[in-house]
């Protein structure tokens, strides 16, 4: 019988063939920390007994949801990190160089076939470079800080098989948001997203990653690509057999198969107050706004920055509507500067933020207060999310956002 990819990376990882539901205890390959939990993973650390990391090279601590500090307490969040990094000898560290998700590929830190994991749900993003990565707390994270392993679940597949060309306004965002309606916030929980097809073929890894970083939101324990020529390319590396063979068997046992044709798709947004809450844009058409944020974990990256100056080249803002550009990272914001996109957006008269998690976070750099409404391409739009329970958020793809900025209402793009 055939191996989805998820069993295939586990499998690969502990020497034997693993099944659904079957408990196996994995050897991690690298962890991520943030700035929020970071306090919280060195107390438990110190409580559990341990007294060295079993590998320091293994582990990445990133200040990125609280740089620059909006309150007094994150301060102690950075001294906290600080002080574990002197006493255990943590070799990576990034203190402003951009959000996570983003530096753990593209500073190398993951590779296809990894098992990572990170204390943000988000970090199912890695999966867009074949690495089975997903979220636990902080007692999982300092246990495997003293120990490298972790026991989990091997997680049931569903297959999304996608074919064609995609229709010109529609990007990756419009996909997962879509696929998100259809399985609903719970449909798929800890269970592997696994992608195929000729569309999924000629995406960017980039567009791969706006789609693994959401899966979290149908509960996925991971979403996963199939690394090819674009994931060496991106990764810097020649891939391994192992590494090609990271595909579903043909005769590979799915719980779940969706197929989809790109040209169906059509730019969609999340409503308040719920991921899956998915409508067309067309069907929204009219409703004013207030503010639009293009950035985040999602949709921070060269090409989403590139698709809203792209639109937004030549026009203005709208009179009274602020439009927040964040770039995901310090390498995504040089890039940006040197092929001329911060100029566009800043000429259109976006506000260009350092690279974070900010506004995504509901911390520094635009908080909106109660009945403003704002277009957002980050990944959640709970309530509260971006300010106060009576904002609304509606999440949508870069180049929706941008035709919404201009217009200062929600418009097709």
């Amino acid at each position: 019988m055939g191996l989805t990819v998820i069993e295939k990376i586990i499998r690969n990882n502990i020497g034997n063939d693993v099944k659904p539901g079957e408990i196996v205890t994995v050897n991690v390959d690298r962890v991520m920390i943030h700035d929020i939990f970071i306090p919280f993973v060195a107390s438990k650390f110190e409580e559990m007994g341990f007294q060295k990391l079993w590998d320091p090279d293994k582990a990445v601590l990133i200040y990125d949801h609280l740089v620059p500090a909006s309150q007094v307490d994150d301060t102690r969040h950075f001294k906290a990190g600080n002080e574990f990094v002197k006493k255990y000898g943590m070799k990576n560290i990034h203190r402003a160089d951009g959000i996570c998700h983003q530096l753990m590929t593209e500073a190398g830190y993951v590779k296809p076939g990894n098992i990572v994991f990170g204390t943000d749900s988000h970090t199912t993003t890695y999966g867009c470079v074949g690495a089975f990565s997903s979220g636990i707390g902080y007692t999982e994270m300092a246990s495997i800080l003293g120990t490298g392993t972790l026991w989990i679940r091997v997680p049931e597949t569903i297959k999304v098989h996608i074919t064609g060309k995609l229709p010109e306004n529609v990007m990756a965002k419009d996909i997962i948001l879509k696929l998100i309606g259809d399985l609903g916030a719970d449909g798929a929980t800890y269970k592997a997203l696994e992608f195929s097809g000729d569309t999924i073929e000629e995406m960017s890894v980039a567009s791969r990653m706006s789609m693994s970083n959401m899966a979290i939101e149908a509960g996925a324990k991971c979403a996963l690509f199939t690394p090819d020529e674009k994931t060496a390319e991106y990764c810097g590396i020649v891939l391994t057999d192992k590494e090609k063979d990271l595909v579903g068997d043909d005769d590979a046992v799915y719980c779940q198969v969706m197929n989809y044709k790109a040209e169906d798709f059509v730019p969609v947004m999340a409503c308040p107050s719920n991921v899956d809450n998915i409508k067309p844009v067309s069907e929204l058409a009219g409703t004013k706004i207030d503010q639009v944020f293009i950035g985040s974990c999602t949709n921070g990256r060269l090409e989403d920055l590139m698709a809203a100056a792209e639109i937004l080249k030549g026009k203005k803002v709208a009179p009274f509507v602020k439009l927040i550009v964040t770039p995901a990272s310090r390498k995504i914001y040089r890039e940006a500067t040197q092929n001329g996109t911060l100029a566009v957006l800043a000429e259109a008269g976006a506000i260009i933020t350092h690279p974070g998690c900010g506004l995504c976070c509901g911390r520094t750099g635009g908080i909106l207060t109660d009945g403003e409404r704002v277009v957002a391409t980050n990944n959640r739009n709970f309530l509260g999310r971006m300010g106060t329970s009576k904002v609304e958020i509606y999440l949508a793809s870069p180049k929706s956002a941008a035709a919404c900025a201009v217009a200062g209402e929600i418009v097709v793009p």
